[in-house]
């Protein structure tokens, strides 16, 4: 999986007007994890793509009547299937984490990436997206050399008491055990060659 300038290879580009730029010489150093369902708890169908190009229709469902006139995006969204949809380059600010904080450095947008993960907080999340999830990430941390592993976080994590995603459905643990050995794997590749 290769990005260049900015935009994933891989992924389905669908260009969000929700973003601007990032303040001058800030290059992303964080990952930022969410879960989205439009409508809530229902998977596969057009509200997210609607929700992040303003093409949002609040008669389509109740819960859009309250969230339709949002300005709000992400870098990258992540299928049940594993699918990928870039809707912000990743060298722009997408608008995703709204206020927050991170190990005490305000305003994520400015110095994150956004990705959400096709989902709701309480759901379990699926095997394609984990395995996507991995791959993007890796790329994102060749591509940009001041992130790390470690700065890697949940929207809840930034956001604490105002968000929850991606919740308890997401397993830390076995993410960062396959990024911790994809990592290492990488590393020898590296070397080898």
């Amino acid at each position: 999986m290769l990005i260049e300038n900015g935009l994933l290879t891989t992924a389905k580009q669908l260009a969000s007007p929700n973003y601007d730029n990032r303040p001058q010489s800030v290059n992303p150093d964080l990952l930022v994890l969410h879960s989205i369902s439009l409508p809530p708890g229902k998977y596969g169908g057009k509200g997210i793509e609607q929700l992040f190009s303003n093409q949002l229709n609040p008669d389509e469902h109740p819960y859009y009547q309250q969230i339709a006139d949002l300005k709000v995006s992400a870098h990258l969204l992540i299928r049940r299937t594993g699918e990928l949809l870039q809707f912000v380059n990743f060298d722009a600010r997408a608008w995703h984490a709204g206020q927050s904080c991170f190990e005490g450095r305000e305003c994520c947008n400015d110095y994150s990436i956004g990705i959400e993960l096709e989902g709701t907080d309480t759901d379990n999340f699926e095997e394609a997206q984990y395995q996507a999830l991995l791959a993007v990430t890796l790329a994102l941390l060749k591509y940009y050399p001041d992130m790390a592993a470690k700065r890697i976080t949940g929207h809840e994590d930034i956001a604490s008491g105002r968000k929850t995603d991606p919740g308890k459905g997401f397993d830390w643990v076995c993410f960062r055990s396959m990024l911790s050995a994809a990592h290492v794997d990488q590393n020898l590749t590296t070397n080898i060659n």
